[in-house]
């Protein structure tokens, strides 16, 4: 008789102990979810800049330093000033749309040319995350991504 006791107090001593189990658990499978989901977004905005940086640079690569073209003529590619660079850059991106997993984006600092024949543009842009972006704003913060996209107009 004393080990139906035993056993009925075992019994209901352990009671209740699996649903905090299975909340943990629960817990942590949609915290790696958001994680997974969060680190894809961040990923597929990394690449809507770089395709923004890349159109940008080939633009600003074909915009022409009239002055510098009319005293020393073409050379072996199109002379390129970073003033030139950062201003056709930030024109072209005036006439795109931001993509939806972009908050804002725009020419960042580092644009230009080092050799007045190469366009370097750099684009600075803020990912929008599913459900995390929120929470980042609340915390004062955000993820900025910054890309770099070179150009060549080389004549030949």
């Amino acid at each position: 008789m004393s080990t139906v006791n035993r056993d009925t107090w075992l019994v209901d001593h352990e009671r209740g102990q699996v649903s905090i189990l299975l909340i943990g658990m629960v817990s942590l499978v949609l915290l790696l979810v958001l994680g997974v989901v969060g680190a894809t977004s961040v990923q597929l905005s990394r690449i809507h800049l770089l395709d923004a940086a890349d159109a940008a640079a080939l633009a600003a690569a074909d915009a022409v330093d009239e002055d510098t073209l009319y005293d020393a003529g073409l050379g072996e590619g199109i002379p390129l000033t970073s003033g030139g660079v950062r201003a056709a850059a930030s024109e072209h991106l005036a006439h795109q749309a931001v993509p939806d997993r972009i908050s804002g984006w725009g020419v960042a600092p580092g644009t230009g040319t080092p050799d007045a024949r190469t366009a370097v543009v750099r684009i600075q842009g803020e990912a929008r995350i599913p459900v995390v972006s929120r929470l980042l704003r609340s915390l004062g913060g955000g993820i900025t991504i910054t890309v770099e996209s070179r150009a060549r107009s080389d004549l030949g």
